[in-house]
């Protein structure tokens, strides 16, 4: 593929991540991971860290997309800010330890961790699993170990931590409609502490390709950004008139069949 041709499939990435982000409340790192490292691949890009730059390229692109959907839950009275602020340091701590991992682990056990989370996602939309609430927030103490542990598992799979965020939530008695909100708050700091993180830590490294910012991929961002800000809304707008159930359940395959080729490439 020529260098044109894959800035147009950044694009049309970005549309169909943006889509599903407001079709589904999915977030974009479980598409944009493999996608990016597929279309590497087939361009003719070779190197030790595709796996780490898809990653650290998708949390970038967290940054750009989150804060509209913040606004909105703020707006509507969705999110739990002290929730919020108790579990952000956590967080911040989690994001640079699952960054700094990542960023020394071989890509083929990154790729397998990779796609054993993505199957676990995919099993719990398919049957809608949660647990079942019976428990009020923890402490401070506790707080922190669950901040922790969603930003290190976040930064390492190059997501904003809603497939951990909002079942925690949930089991702590957390009404679903705050506990997404709270969730998507909890994206920021998860992608732009992951986006610092995985920037610093492959600042100068010479095996990364020009146009790279340490582990994040400008051309990718740019082209992925640009179309997922305008296709969110127009996923929002056909939630309301497709069955949701069949919906998930088409998605959950479609990120059993990514995860499957993470784990079988």
């Amino acid at each position: 593929m020529s260098g044109l041709e894959i800035f147009i499939a950044y694009c049309l990435l970005g549309a169909f991540v943006g889509t599903a982000a407001g079709l589904l409340g999915v977030g974009g790192g479980l598409i944009i991971v493999p996608v990016l490292i597929a279309l590497w691949h087939s361009g003719g890009f070779e190197g030790t860290y595709l796996v780490q730059m898809a990653i650290g390229t998708s949390l970038a692109t967290i940054v750009m997309t989150s804060i509209s959907s913040v606004r909105a839950h703020h707006q509507r009275g969705g999110v739990q800010w002290q929730v919020f602020w108790r579990l952000t340091p956590g967080i911040l701590l989690g994001v640079w330890l699952g960054a700094l991992f990542a960023t020394h682990l071989p890509g083929n056990i990154l790729r397998n961790i990779f796609g054993v989370f993505e199957i676990l996602v995919a099993a719990q939309m398919a049957f809608g699993v949660r647990p079942a609430p019976h428990r009020e927030l923890p402490a401070l103490s506790g707080m922190s170990v669950a901040g922790t542990t969603i930003g290190t598992v976040s930064a390492m799979v190059g997501i904003g931590g809603g497939a951990m965020t909002v079942p925690f939530l949930t089991w702590c008695n957390v009404p679903i409609h705050r506990a997404v909100g709270t969730s998507a708050a909890c994206g920021m700091p998860i992608a732009l502490g992951g986006t610092i993180s995985y920037v610093f830590l492959g600042w100068n490294n010479p095996a990364l390709p020009h146009w790279s910012a340490g582990f994040i991929y400008g051309p990718a961002l740019a082209g992925i950004v640009a179309t997922s800000v305008l296709f969110a809304p127009r996923g929002a707008s056909l939630a309301h008139r497709l069955p949701a159930l069949v919906l998930r359940r088409f998605f959950a395959a479609f990120l059993t069949i990514l995860g499957v080729w993470m784990l079988a490439s």
